[in-house]
């Protein structure tokens, strides 16, 4: 009688893949490019901007608000051309490696030109190659676990995040020094982060035979993503991140009109009448470093302590913690309006203020993005993973257009601009964010997910979570 192969599970792996330090390297330079080139963004358009004869020619505050989000709602929909292009033609290595360098010319292109000439072609560029990636880097990282290390899946994204910030902390307080210095100026505040995404590019470049490398899949993808379950999952995961929009409306609020808000508060640190033997006062786009500093803190804070805490009392799920990082955006948008209120009625109003505006922003990120990562690789065929990451990414592209959209209205027609005359614009957007906050928890306690990972053979698993 013949006997019966005897079947286990696979064995549960501690063993990180070998591309992952590559990964994370370049992320953590390319983000310190993409970053320090943004901090300044607001502050040039306004302050620093030339005409063809070299004269000052800056923006007014709401027209760079205007640009400032069509260049971050462009940066995030062409995601969905990344994401194609590795899914169809390319491959995810490929795509990277590609778009990567034209996203070094766009630096390059706001380094050697102060005019709006430079100024557009250059965001161009940066939206083109830095949009076009992040799908296929988000999901490369995905690629590299199979069925017995994915328990380390949700760790590594947390590392890979923590790289984000990491290089956006030092370029976030580096390039306005190199801005606002009478030595270097424009040219080096830009031409640094060009520097480094050359580097990130290199750094990749050399990973690129510890990679594990899944082919593009032609046509194969676009069946599945338009089979009636493609359709289905797609139908079902847009839902989520059209509420998650609302709060990137909100968030990269914290590089325009936050910065502008700055401005007007004392933006002195530490003063004569501290303890201390040295004053310290900051510029207002260094403000923004506080949240990758704080995403840094709070990343191992949560997931190795308020995770597991609550885990003892309740199920923690990726949508739970979505909806909660939503009633924090409405917090932090509502302090950021009691500022408002303050500098309108002639207060003399300290930055450390900003700085918990700051603190209830950031969890709000860490609850919303790092888990919407999770979420969105989890509950992706693999031949759908990089469209799915784009669809996530195409949430922040809305959002700021809606920000965009706001800011154009306000300076086009005087009845919009007379509605949203000082804190008013932040009670709009506050009050936005809490319609949706609370929309959102019937669509999280209902949702039934679907779990899908790529096993060592390269064969799908897919497996139900009871989210």
């Amino acid at each position: 009688m013949s006997k019966q192969p005897f079947l286990t599970a696979p064995v549960p792996s501690t063993k990180m893949p070998p591309g992952i330090p590559y990964i994370v390297g370049n992320e953590a330079a390319e983000r310190f490019s993409y970053y320090g080139m943004k901090a300044i963004l607001v502050v040039y358009m306004t302050g620093y901007l030339q005409n063809s004869a070299g004269q000052p020619a800056p923006m007014k505050n709401e027209e760079a608000n205007v640009y400032y989000h069509l260049f971050t709602a462009a940066n995030y929909a062409f995601p969905l051309f990344g994401a194609l292009l590795a899914d169809l033609w390319w491959g995810k290595y490929r795509t990277i490696m590609w778009l990567s360098l034209l996203y070094c010319f766009g630096h390059f292109a706001l380094a050697i030109d102060e005019t709006r000439v430079g100024l557009f072609v250059g965001l161009a560029l940066i939206a083109l190659g830095s949009g076009g990636i992040k799908p296929c880097v988000s999901a490369h990282v995905g690629d590299q676990f199979s069925e017995t290390n994915k328990h380390l899946l949700e760790r590594v994204y947390g590392w890979f995040y923590f790289s984000i910030n990491f290089g956006s902390t030092f370029s976030t307080l580096l390039t306005p020094l190199l801005l606002e210095s009478k030595q270097f100026g424009p040219s080096f505040a830009f031409g640094l982060p060009a520097v480094l995404m050359a580097i990130a590019t290199a750094v990749f470049w050399w990973g690129r035979y510890r990679y594990v490398h899944i082919p593009a899949r032609g046509v194969g993808f676009l069946k599945e993503a338009t089979s009636l379950e493609g359709r289905r999952i797609l139908l079902r995961l847009s839902v989520v991140f059209l509420f998650l929009s609302v709060f990137w409306s909100l968030y990269d609020q914290t590089g325009s009109k936050w910065v502008q808000q700055a401005e007007q508060m004392d933006l002195q640190v530490i003063g004569p009448d501290s303890f201390l033997p040295f004053e310290w006062t900051i510029s207002p786009a260094q403000v923004q470093a506080v949240n990758p500093i704080l995403v840094m803190i709070f990343i191992p804070l949560f997931t190795y302590l308020i995770y597991p805490f609550c885990e003892r009392y309740f199920k923690v799920t990726a949508l739970g913690k979505m909806s909660a990082g939503l009633f924090f955006g409405v917090a932090a948008f509502a302090l950021s309006g009691w500022i408002e209120v303050r500098l309108l009625a002639g207060e003399k109003v300290g930055i450390s203020w900003q700085l918990w505006a700051y603190v209830l922003m950031t969890t709000g990120e860490i609850l919303a993005y790092f888990s919407s990562l999770e979420f969105s690789y989890s509950q992706a065929p693999p031949t759908m993973k990089s469209l799915i990451m784009a669809l996530n990414l195409l949430s922040i592209s809305l959002g700021n257009a809606i920000t965009s959209g706001t800011n154009y209205l306000i300076l086009k027609n005087e009845s919009v601009k007379d509605a949203l005359v000082g804190a008013n614009y932040y009670w709009f957007f506050t009050s936005l964010m809490l319609l949706t906050a609370v929309c959102f928890i019937p669509l999280a306690w209902s949702y039934k997910s679907q779990t899908y990972m790529q096993d060592s053979a390269g064969l799908v698993d897919g497996s139900p979570a009871n989210e």
